[in-house]
């Protein structure tokens, strides 16, 4: 097995762990001695072995003297597992070849620096730009303390995302709507606002043949209008966090249902996306998964805090003045305030058009 073959290989054993690892990157591991694979591994969760861990338990003692390929920089540091680094420095790895160093402080060119410095012959950057992207969620937590926010939205071809009645059942079809189920699978959290619980009464669960991962259920709720009776309190799929604003009495907080999985998170004034996002940063939320209304979604542009926009185009003619869109809030004055987007790929999945965008990088 070559070099690009190998990390290939590597990638996309990383890639198969996403969404369970957070607020841990994923990676993945393969060691390669004279042309044969003889170790591989992932990391799959937080505080279990690191992928070099398990590649090195594979390959044993054929370990010594080979080459390991890792998605992701090994950290040198002991955490709730030992140090990778000295791991494969013990078991006599002779040769790294790492895709991309890790952002976190703890480890960001230390573990580089520490093969190198006992003899190891260590390449970075096979593959570079495929390991960022695998890991961008991660990245950009570490580097920002805010969760990687991913919005869903689906439209009609005039752009609405309901009839001027408010029927939205449903405008995309069955593959599009099962591919949501895979981004839900893959998210530590998803957001919605109070009005989207009220009017459509959601589970917002994972729902794939293979089964999956619930993200915890969040609802932007500034004055606590959340029904007692909704799926999101009573179903006990996931955890649900109700963010609230400060004019809401302690009283009406204590006369909410109680339920172990439901919490009431109080923020000062009115809510703000950019407070939200900071909280659910401190919980450890790494990736967010927003399929909110239109006022969510506006929300959402005026703070600019927004990383990846998952649009879901229906061959269908609503029209309608009053007909919803996906963007409402008080929109932008000038198209020099436009919020700028790179399209990042266009498919088409089942009977409709996915366009995944991403914001236009300052340093573009």
């Amino acid at each position: 097995m070559d070099a690009e073959a190998a990390m290939k290989f590597a990638l996309q054993l990383a890639r198969a762990a996403t969404g369970q690892t957070s607020p841990n990157p994923v990676v993945g591991a393969v060691i390669i001695k004279d042309d044969q694979l003889v170790g591989f591994g992932a990391h799959l969760q937080a505080g279990e072995g690191h992928a070099e861990v398990k590649a090195l338990e594979m390959a044993g003692e054929k370990a010594a003297g080979a080459t390991i390929y890792i998605t992701l920089e090994p950290c040198n540091h002991k955490g709730k597992t030992p140090a990778c680094t000295e791991l494969l420095i013990e078991k006599g790895i002779n040769r790294a070849v790492i895709a991309c160093s890790d952002p976190n402080g703890k480890v960001s060119g230390q573990g580089i620096e520490r093969l190198r410095e006992s003899g190891m012959d260590v390449e970075v950057g096979l593959f570079e730009k495929k390991a960022i992207a695998l890991n961008a969620a991660f990245f950009h937590y570490i580097k920002t303390n805010l969760p990687y926010v991913t919005m869903k939205s689906a439209v009609s071809l005039d752009g609405k995302t309901a009839t001027v009645t408010g029927d939205s059942q449903w405008i995309t079809g069955e593959e599009a709507r099962l591919d949501v189920h895979h981004y839900r699978n893959k998210n530590d959290a998803i957001l919605v606002g109070v009005n989207t619980v009220i009017n459509d009464n959601p589970r917002l669960t994972t729902r794939l043949p293979e089964g999956g991962k619930n993200p915890i259920r969040i609802i932007v709720d500034n004055s606590l209008r959340t029904p007692a009776h909704s799926h999101l309190i009573n179903d006990g799929e996931s955890a649900t966090w109700i963010f609230v604003g400060d004019q809401v009495q302690q009283a009406e907080i204590d006369q909410f249902p109680k339920d172990p999985s439901v919490e009431i998170i109080q923020l000062p004034g009115k809510i703000k996306i950019e407070h939200v996002l900071a909280e659910l940063g401190r919980r450890e939320i790494m990736s967010l998964y927003v399929e909110g209304g239109a006022e969510v979604n506006g929300s959402f542009l005026e703070s600019k805090l927004l990383n990846q926009l998952i649009t879901y185009v229906a061959p269908k003619l609503i029209g309608g003045r009053t007909a919803p869109t996906s963007f409402s809030g008080t929109g932008l004055l000038t198209m020099d305030d436009a919020f700028p987007l790179e399209i990042k790929s266009l498919t088409q999945i089942g009977t409709d058009l996915k366009i995944i965008a991403e914001p236009i990088k300052e340093d573009k």
